[in-house]
């Protein structure tokens, strides 16, 4: 399967270290199945680095998914929510999971308040799921999140 990564660099070799922490799943590579998300992204990130928005395509033989643990979230679940709540919280950037690969929605980019009001009992756990769901309509992503995994991307 194809998978796309938008940014503002050609990508030769994938650095997990440079990946940053409290993401949605955990310090990872993420990537999308939709090629027009990825630009998305890669469009965000340009406009904050005055740069060229950049989308790496890369090759995933989805065969191998049984060869790697993989956490999969089909859905806004209150399971998702609560993974999401603990990576975006995780006050020193820590991985909390074992999963080679995780694969679930895009939260919408204004989690950062969302927490904060959750956090001080503004919100119920419920309103949170709620408000965290990608304003667009549901999107998934993959985190790659072991050097194993990304070692199986191939860039096109």
């Amino acid at each position: 399967m194809k998978l796309y990564h938008g940014t503002i660099v050609d990508i030769e070799q994938i650095d997990l270290s440079k990946s940053r922490p409290n993401k949605d799943f955990g310090r990872a590579f993420y990537l999308s199945t939709e090629e027009a998300q990825a630009m998305e992204m890669a469009q965000f990130k340009a406009v904050f680095e005055d740069a060229t928005p950049i989308v790496n395509v890369y090759e995933f033989d989805d065969s191998l998914f049984d060869r790697f643990r993989c956490k999969r979230f089909e859905g806004y679940t209150s399971e998702w929510a609560h993974f999401v709540y603990d990576y975006r919280s995780e006050p020193n950037g820590r991985t909390l999971h074992d999963f080679d690969i995780v694969y679930g929605p895009i939260v919408d980019d204004r989690i950062g308040a969302q927490i904060a009001r959750f956090k001080q009992g503004y919100i119920t756990f419920d309103e949170f799921l709620n408000r965290i769901r990608y304003i667009k309509g549901i999107t998934f992503q993959y985190a790659f999140c072991t050097q194993r995994a990304v070692d199986k991307l191939v860039k096109l």
